[in-house]
C-alpha cells in the first residue's frame, strides 16, 4: 500500500433493541441508560477505526499515539460487540429452557444437568467484581463451558462463540437493586432469557 492509497472502513451502525421495553424485573429506565452506555461503544469503535486510520495513511504507524489506540481496540469492539450479544439473548417475558432442545441436550451433556449447568452459571455471574458471565461453545468439540470475563476483552477464550451473555456490570441492575442484590438481577436475567436466540448460536 502507498501512503496516497484510501484505507476502506464501513462505520458500525448501532442495534436496534427497542423491543426489549416491559422486561422481567429490569426496568426502563435501566435499560434505556444501558442502551446510551451501548451507542457509546459503537460510536468510540467508530472513532478509534476513524483514528488508526488517519495516522496509518500519514505514515503514523507505530507510534505512542497509534500503539495506544489499538491497545484500546479490545475494550471498545468487546463492548460494543457483548452488549448486543447481551441484549441479543433478551425478549419480555423470557422463554422455557427445554431439557430437550439442542442447547438442554449439550447442557445435559457437559454439566450432567441442566439445573447443574444453570447454577454453575449464577454462580459464576455472581462472583465478586464486575464483569460478564458467558456461555462459550468450543468450535472444535463443540463443548459447553462457563466463563468470567472482566475488562470485556479479558478472559475471553480465542475461538470460543459466545452462546448467553449476562452482563453484571453495576449498570446492568444498579437502579432496580442495591449491590449486594446481584443475585435477584441474575434471576431477572434468566427470567428474560430468549432461549430460541441462544440456541440459534450453537455451532453446527
Amino acid at each position: 500500500m502507498t501512503l496516497q492509497q484510501k484505507i476502506q472502513f464501513k462505520p458500525y451502525a448501532e442495534k436496534d433493541f427497542s423491543h426489549l421495553k416491559g422486561l422481567t424485573g429490569i426496568s426502563d429506565k435501566t435499560l434505556e441508560i444501558h442502551l446510551g452506555l451501548y451507542a457509546g461503544y459503537v460510536k468510540n469503535t467508530n472513532t478509534l477505526n476513524e483514528k488508526v486510520i488517519d495516522l496509518t495513511e500519514k505514515g503514523l504507524s507505530g507510534q505512542p499515539e497509534y500503539a495506544e489506540l489499538k491497545r484500546r481496540y479490545g475494550w471498545e469492539y468487546n463492548g460494543m460487540r457483548l452488549h448486543e450479544y447481551y441484549f441479543g439473548n433478551l425478549k419480555a417475558g423470557g422463554s422455557e429452557l427445554k431439557e430437550g432442545s439442542a442447547i438442554g441436550k449439550l447442557m445435559a451433556e457437559n454439566y450432567s444437568s441442566v439445573d447443574v449447568w444453570k447454577n454453575d452459571f449464577m454462580k459464576v455471574g455472581a462472583m465478586r467484581g464486575v464483569g460478564w458471565a458467558i456461555l462459550f461453545q468450543d468450535p472444535f468439540t463443540k463443548q459447553l463451558s462457563n466463563h468470567w470475563i472482566s475488562s470485556h476483552e479479558e478472559g475471553n477464550i480465542a475461538g470460543f462463540a459466545p452462546i448467553l451473555v449476562m452482563d453484571v456490570w453495576e449498570h446492568a441492575f444498579l437502579l432496580d437493586y442495591k449491590p449486594s442484590e446481584r443475585p435477584k438481577y441474575i434471576e431477572a436475567f434468566f427470567s428474560n432469557i430468549d432461549w430460541t436466540a441462544v440456541e440459534a448460536r450453537l455451532l453446527k
